[in-house]
């Protein structure tokens, strides 16, 4: 028996609302008919990560407007996911939403740099880099960037490399950003 699959078009048009309600965007659907039962995957990103708590209120509103659907005839298997670690930064908001995390970077002068995100502005990024024994905040026009991905990290930073990345001293908020 043939599924009745919406297009991914579809569900990012009957999901798309939902999902910026909760503060998240849809990036990318993928539905695989071939397999069983059908796999529908929403791959989603917002400035905060998404957490399990989230991604299970996400995937009932989302099942429970798919399900309304006619063309969804058959039992389907819905996932809810965000981009993951793999998935290149090629936009101001996916370096944004990276704020803080190490990344490898490639420019057009076929150099490479590896740093820690900080503030994203005005088509720049400021990346934390050590430079010697200190640590720097260098601006990167994005137009530059021929490739970014994020790298997986097994220690956490510096604290003066997260202060410069985030503002953020050892979970406490910085009193700019706290508003103290």
């Amino acid at each position: 028996m043939t599924t009745g699959l919406p297009s991914p078009t579809q569900v990012i048009e009957l999901l798309g609302g939902e999902f910026a309600r909760a503060g998240y965007e849809i990036e990318d659907v993928v539905i695989d008919g071939r397999a069983r039962p059908p796999r529908i995957t929403v791959i989603a990103d917002g400035d905060d990560p998404l957490d399990l708590d989230t991604i299970a209120t996400l995937s009932r509103s989302a099942s429970a407007l798919l399900d309304d659907l006619d063309r969804v005839r058959d039992r389907y298997v819905l996932e809810v996911s965000s981009p993951g670690v793999d998935r290149p930064l090629t936009s101001e908001k996916h370096f944004r939403r990276a704020r803080g995390r190490k990344v490898e970077i490639a420019l057009s002068d076929g150099s490479q740099l590896t740093g820690r995100v900080g503030e994203t502005r005005e088509h720049a990024i400021a990346l934390v880099v050590r430079a010697g024994r200190e640590w720097t905040v260098r601006e990167i026009p994005l137009a530059e960037v021929v490739k970014a991905v994020v790298q997986v990290e097994f220690s956490p930073p510096s604290q003066t490399e997260l202060e410069l990345a985030t503002g953020v001293t050892r979970g406490r908020a910085d009193r700019t950003e706290a508003g103290t």
